[in-house]
Parts: structure tokens; sequence; C-alpha cells
């Protein structure tokens, strides 16, 4: 599909300029004012972050100059620059009240402060892409529902997996190919060098001097593989990858298989034997699932680093061996088939999001969101009242991992979606093993976050959609 043609069919696109204001000048933010400077119809007018210096810093790197820009203490001033046809520096999301932006681009990474931002943003009438991902995957059916009472739309953002899948899914359904499988890689390949006799994955080399056998010959079955594969010492679902999923889940309707999902170590090629059902030699339990991977390569093939798949049941097995023929990646019989985009460009994607709600009134995400999956936490050791649970890197918080599982109403004896438990203490014992719920945690009940999980709950029923 010509993307540009589709844009043409709006007639009142044309030479119409979307105003943006970025809140969270992190690397997706940066990496987005650069390339918007660069997009047609679409100009960043408001960086907004904590630290002015760092929203400064990054709206330089995006190629404005200083001159370009004024750090603005209040609303008032960032409407004057505005008017100016400057660009306004502000470290108060709430300064956005009022000044004349189209699209709201939430990259905080904070669930509490983009639940603040997103809503406010619908609020008061603008486009809101959500790239927060952690709170998407707690209220984003309940954003998504707002900003359609209010004319607006609510939008998962390309550069990042989940948009990126559910536009995959839905190029696949359009076009009629069932889906079995639909997935991500994890952000690091698993590297094996057979010269040094080591595996690297995350900037770490492990010693695998016997891995040649584990690492498997082309059109071999991987599926006995994956046990040795498994002993290397890496981990292979990560928080934000199951938090991902469960996104892709809400959005599509497509399903967790099991709740910590497969996330094998596995080479690209074999995919399509892998994510098929257990009946012909897969991992699955069924058809229409979602899950990951861990990408295992030599030095000298390309990376699937973060990029995302579907596998799909070719239409019949001459076509399936026409695939095969191509030099796609199919099962043994040509069944199924690979289809991938191995690549994810951060914020460089991230105008076609806010491009596509504010000229064409659509969501990059899935047509009807609906809270399917949460993210949840067990206990990976006794947890005992007076802890704090805290958040470190790659959203691991000590003591709980990851889970998802259908989604609950918040309830006292149900479980809590993992992101609430962050900077909160455990209120009585939980053995290692149990699944947290609310009444596990001093779970406040007065954040932005929390109450708009409560209005999700009232609206969508959860364990009933």
């Amino acid at each position: 599909m010509n993307i540009e043609n589709l844009f043409a069919l709006r007639p009142s696109a044309e030479g119409r300029v979307v105003s943006a204001a970025l809140v969270g000048a992190g690397e997706f933010g940066a990496s987005f004012i650069g390339q918007a400077r660069r997009t047609p119809h679409i100009e960043p007018r408001v960086v907004c972050d904590l630290d002015i210096a760092r929203a400064r810093k990054a709206a330089l790197a995006g190629g404005f100059s200083e001159s370009d820009l004024v750090a603005c203490s209040n609303a008032a001033e960032a409407r004057a620059a505005l008017e100016r046809g400057l660009v306004a520096l502000i470290d108060n999301s709430e300064h956005l009240a009022g000044l004349p932006v189209d699209v709201v681009i939430e990259a905080t990474g904070d669930p509490e402060g983009a639940a603040v931002t997103a809503l406010a943003a619908i609020e008061s009438g603008r486009h809101l892409v959500m790239v927060t991902k952690e709170t998407e995957c707690i209220i984003g059916p309940i954003l998504a529902h707002r900003a359609k009472q209010k004319g607006v739309v609510h939008t998962p953002v390309d550069g990042d997996q989940p948009s990126l899948l559910i536009g995959l899914i839905g190029w696949a359904r359009m076009l009629g190919l069932p889906i079995v499988a639909a997935g991500k890689s994890s952000e690091s390949d698993f590297v094996w060098d057979p010269e040094t006799g080591t595996v690297t994955a995350w900037e770490t080399p492990a010693e695998a001097k016997d891995f040649a056998a584990a690492f498997g010959r082309l059109g071999s079955d991987p599926l006995p593989l994956l046990a040795e594969r498994a002993r290397l010492p890496f981990p292979r679902a990560t928080v934000p990858d199951l938090c991902e999923m469960g996104i892709v889940a809400n959005h599509t309707g497509l399903m967790p298989d099991i709740a910590e999902m497969h996330a094998p170590i596995a080479r690209t090629t074999e995919l399509p034997t892998l994510f098929r059902p257990a009946a012909e030699g897969g991992l699955l339990s069924g058809r229409g699932k979602v899950d990951m991977f861990n990408c295992l390569r030599r030095p000298d093939e390309l990376s699937f680093a973060g990029g995302v798949f579907v596998i799909v049941e070719t239409p019949d097995l001459v076509t399936g061996k026409l695939f095969a023929g191509k030099g796609i990646p199919c099962s043994p019989d040509g069944r199924y088939v690979l289809l991938h985009n191995p690549v994810h460009l951060l914020g460089a994607e991230a105008p076609m999001s806010a491009l596509s709600a504010a000229l064409l009134g659509q969501s990059t995400g899935g047509a009807e969101v609906l809270p399917r999956v949460d993210l949840v936490a067990r206990a990976s050791r006794d947890l005992v009242p007076g802890e704090t649970l805290t958040m470190g890197y790659r959203h691991v918080i000590g003591g709980l991992e990851p889970l998802l599982q259908p989604a609950r109403p918040l309830g006292a004896d149900e479980p809590v979606p993992y992101y609430l438990t962050a900077g909160r203490p455990v209120v009585r014992p939980v053995a290692r093993g149990a699944v947290l719920t609310c009444a596990d945690i001093a779970l406040d009940e007065a954040t932005t976050l929390v109450r708009l999980r409560r209005e999700q709950d009232a609206l969508f029923r959860p364990g009933a959609v």
C-alpha cells in the first residue's frame, strides 16, 4: 500500500501542518523531534520535560537552534512563545492546557504521570499518542473510549513494537491470511560466535564452547534443542516484553498461550516450525496466540532485535512451497510461513501515528481496544510486610516476576496490575509463587491511574469481554 496515496485521500490534509507537543524528552522523544522536523505536515512546537536542560538538549539534537527555543515557566509564557513562532520548553505538562497544539506525544515512561497527561490531553480535545506502555497496558481501553467520546484519537505509537505488530496483524487479516501466532523478538539478540566459543546477549558474553549442536543445522527440528539453549544464563522474557504483548492482545484479541510466554531461544528460520500447534510439532496449544522469542544467530547473520512477526497459514501447500522457494521461512511441510518486520525505529517512526490521528482520524492500533489481559506479578520469593516494591532497570521489581493473565477488575482478592505495585509497600505476607492481589499492597485510590482503571473496570467488566 502506498501510504502517501492514503493520506492524499483526505483533501483537508493538503497543506495542513499538525502542531505537536512532546512530553518526555528521553531517547524516544529526542528521536521524534529530529524526524518530525523532516516529516511533511507535522511540526514540534512544545517540548516538556521535568528537566528543562534535557528538553533543550533534545530540541538542539533534533536540529533546532538556540534562537528557536524559549524556556517558559508558565502557560502564558509558553503561549507567547508559540505566537512568536518559537518552540516552548516547559517543565510541567499542566502548562499544555490552552496551548494551540493538535497532538500530544506522551513519552515519559512514568505510569502515573502519563495517565495524568493522557487524560488532560483527551479532555482538552487533543489527539494522544501513547508511548508510555506502562500506562497503556493498564488503562488503554478507557483512554481509547474517552478519546472516542471527545472526538479525538488515542493511539499507540509506530516506532515501538505494539503498534508495528498490530499493523502487521491488520495487514495479514486484510489479506485473509489466518494468523497462528504474532509476536516480537527480545531487545537483545543471542549471538553465538563459533570462533570464541561464546554466546553474547545483553552485552554480556557467556562461555558456550560446546554450543554447536544446540545451535542446530538448517532444516533440523528446533524443538528438541530448546532445553539446551535455555541453559544460557540470560533472561528470556522481560517485563517490557510481556507488557507489549499484553497491549497487542488488548488491541487485537490474540491471546497469550501461557502466562509466562514460551519465549524460545530460536533462529529466525525456525519460527514457523515452533509457533504452530503442538499437535503439528510446535509449541502452541492452539491458534491465534501472542508470544515472543529471543533471536539466536551468528555474528554474520542479520539482527532481529526488537522486530515483530506473524506466523500465518499459507493459502495452500503449493503456495507455501512457492514461498519457501523464494527464501521465505516456512514450516517443513510448507503450511506455515513467517512474515516479519525486523526493525523498529523508535521516535523516527512516531510521526506516522501522530499524522494518522490528526489527518486521518485513525489510530495505528486496534479498532476495538478491550481489557482482555493484564500484566500481573507473581512473588519470586517470600514478601514481608513493610518492604517497598521498587522498580529498577528494564522494569524489574525485586521479588516479582511478570505474568499475562485474563483481565480482572481491581478487587481485594484480584490480581493487581504489575506497574501498580511499583513504589508501594507490602502490607501482608505473600508466599513465594503467589500472585499479588490488591490487598497485598498499599494501593493508592487517589491516583489518576487507579481512578481510570476503576472506571475501565466498571465500563468493560473485565472477564466478560
